[in-house]
């Protein structure tokens, strides 16, 4: 089998075999392809697409190119739940305590990634002593006695993956439904989950940037689970202004114990989003068998408190200095040098959002990272005020910048003030949710 024979087939548009795709994955890893033919494949791949079967063979593959984890002998059926990423979004830390506050078994690896703020393994660093570096059996230890952990993905987890993603980083072949699909769910298959559910995002602060974009992400990840014998359901949401009103790690920490302690009202759109995302689990699960049911639940675990003592006891379990005082004063994580108003400097109603602009500023004050090497300050970000539809004077704040470092403050606020238009009239408001994919 030759590699360049199997280019030639992908931009002749035709489907690879299952072997053919063993081949390319296989000797990829072993370095026995090298970077220019595989580039060369991929952008094939852009061109022509793949078949379903052609999909979930790929990710299969590449599922198992290393290191995998088994959680058979942990009880009850293991849930896991992945975002495509978005701006201010802090599901994951209130999700994952209310499903296991419901019974349910929440076993989550987090890989880290470069964004507008830093994703769940930098927001549960934000708390002092937290450390997401565990080992397996310590990992499963802490899952089978509260129900629930997350951690940093161990570092052979699909290493076809690390050097495909990296290469299609450089060479343009990012956008491709497929390749995204395998590189999501070759990562969430490794950890050992039996079940999985997806919050793929759509709008100006996602990677996909409309809904019909997102409905084909979600049922090509859809199919590749069930395909490879994996529950998996999809939730399409809405990423056109930040879901949680706070940017930045400890910022949105605060924010996510603002709702385990009843003190979000369930109009909010990160409350909505965690209900729905949070009964999808319990239904996949089995635990809840209808939505109403898995939400009464979920209401029940939020309303007694027992959502927030399981993120309590996941963040003493990972080692935090006094997990319980951050729990009753989540303020301390927040604390910065400044605190700065910033207003629009025109009356109107708050109208279209560029989130991804919004989290470019957060980023800037020092909340995420541009490269890798970048140090995040963990209590830096952004607070906003308003959401889209809401009235604003012209010299009333939008939001708050939380800031340690003022030196790139400037352009922070002219970004800020640029992601967001201020209409003359009533704007309609959209849909959070924007369809839910089963099958």
């Amino acid at each position: 089998m030759r590699m360049v024979d199997l280019i030639l087939k992908k931009r002749a548009g035709e489907a690879h075999t299952q072997a053919e795709l063993t081949y390319i994955i296989d000797a990829y890893v072993k370095g026995d392809i090298p970077d220019y033919q595989m580039s060369a494949w991929m952008m094939a791949v852009c061109f022509q697409g793949m078949t379903e079967a052609e999909t979930a063979w790929l990710t299969g593959q590449m599922t198992y190119s290393g290191d995998t984890v088994k959680l058979d002998d942990l009880p009850g059926v293991k849930v896991d739940k992945h975002s495509t990423g978005g701006v201010g979004d802090t599901t994951t830390l209130v999700i994952a305590p209310l499903v296991a506050a419901c019974g349910g078994t929440v076993a989550k690896m987090s890989g880290r990634g470069l964004g507008h703020t830093g994703g769940t393994l930098d927001k549960l660093e934000a708390v002092p002593g937290v450390c997401i570096e565990q080992p397996i059996d310590r990992f499963k230890e802490i899952v089978k006695r509260i129900g629930l952990c997350v951690i940093g993905q161990t570092g052979n987890l699909v290493p076809a993956d690390k050097k495909m993603y990296a290469l299609r980083d450089v060479t343009g072949t990012v956008q491709s439904i497929p390749l995204i699909a395998s590189s999501i769910m070759s990562k969430k298959l490794a950890s050992g989950a039996d079940a999985i559910v997806l919050d793929v995002k759509f709008g100006t602060g996602a990677f996909m940037q409309t809904p019909e974009d997102a409905e084909h992400l979600a049922k090509t990840m859809v199919t590749i689970g069930n395909h490879l014998q994996r529950r998996t359901m999809a939730v399409i949401t809405d990423m056109n202004q930040p879901l949680g009103m706070a940017v930045g790690n400890g910022l949105e920490v605060r924010e996510a114990i603002d709702v385990l302690s009843g003190r979000v009202p369930n109009t909010d759109p990160l409350y909505k989003v965690c209900m729905i995302l949070g009964a999808c689990m319990l239904q996949i699960t089995g635990i809840a068998k209808e939505e109403k049911e898995a939400e009464a639940k979920l209401t029940q675990a939020l309303q007694s408190g027992a959502g927030l003592k399981k993120l309590e006891q996941m963040l003493t379990a990972l080692g935090a200095v006094d997990a319980p005082g951050v729990i009753a004063d989540p303020e301390q994580l927040c604390r910065v040098q400044k605190r700065i108003p910033v207003a629009l400097g025109k009356a109107g109603y708050i109208g279209d959002m560029r989130a991804s602009a919004i989290g470019n500023a957060a980023q800037l004050l020092g909340a995420g990272r541009a490269t890798k090497a970048d140090v995040i300050d963990p209590a830096v970000g952004i607070v906003l005020h308003k959401r889209r539809g809401d009235r604003i004077q012209a010299d009333e704040p939008f939001a708050t910048f939380y800031v340690n470092d003022e030196s790139r403050l400037e352009d922070a606020e002219k970004i800020l003030r640029g992601a967001v238009q201020v209409a003359d009239a009533p704007v309609a408001q959209a849909p959070i949710v924007y369809k839910i994919v089963r099958e």
